[in-house]
């Protein structure tokens, strides 16, 4: 939950995450198998996390940034003052791409959570 208060994250997926709501049950398992003599997932659709604990796979994850609202492009909107429809156009310097900023946050969250959980555990 830390990264939902990320300004520009829209969405936190592990493994395979929203893809996994496309199919069915029996398609979205990880299932064991043996590995020189080690039982091991076959895949990790999961993302190393069942039921809210990590299984010993992979912790992988991806989040959905969303595109920088502020461009040099007219926009449609409403002036709030006046009480109409109108066309802005926003000046200034603003960041084409926020993604390159977002990804050491989003990293920086993710730490701080594993920490918290870590610290949490040892109470």
């Amino acid at each position: 939950s830390l990264l939902y208060l990320i300004p520009a994250v829209k969405g936190v997926e592990f493994g395979a995450g929203f893809a996994l709501a496309e199919t069915y049950g029996s398609l979205a398992n990880d299932p064991l198998c043996l590995k020189d003599g080690k039982v091991v997932l076959g895949k990790n659709d999961a993302g190393g996390i069942n039921g809210g604990l990590t299984n010993g796979a992979p912790v992988t994850m991806a989040v959905a940034v969303r595109p920088t609202p502020s461009i040099g492009k007219k926009q449609h909107s409403v002036d709030l003052v006046k009480k109409e429809e109108r066309e802005i156009e926003i000046k200034g310097r603003h960041d084409a791409c926020i993604v390159p900023r977002a990804v050491p946050v989003i990293e920086a969250a993710a730490a701080i959570a594993v920490l918290d959980a870590i610290l949490e555990e040892e109470r």
